[in-house]
């Protein structure tokens, strides 16, 4: 797992293996620590972030200030899925 940054107790990151063939860039939310039921979210390659599945059932207004840091740090997730994993794919 890699922890790309912090917002207050939620935590964004890539799994180490993201699947074979590699998925879409996509990060995922949980509050505290990694979990297999965290909340996904695609990136696309304009730099929005589109929900996946909020799994961890984050509140919309918590969700919805998630997601605008996301997208304002897209170009370095971006730049960190490439370090991780060596290729780009987009949702849309």
């Amino acid at each position: 797992m890699l922890q790309l940054f912090r917002i207050g107790s939620y935590i964004i990151y890539f799994w180490s293996n993201e699947n074979e063939p590699l998925e879409p860039v996509h990060v995922h939310i949980a509050e505290g620590r990694a979990s297999a039921n965290a909340t996904k979210v695609w990136l696309t390659s304009t730099g929005r972030a589109l929900l996946c599945n909020n799994h961890s059932k984050i509140s919309q207004p918590t969700l919805r200030a998630i997601i605008k840091v996301i997208e304002a740090n897209s170009a370095y997730i971006i730049d960190k899925w490439y370090e991780q994993f060596g290729e780009i794919r987009y949702f849309c």
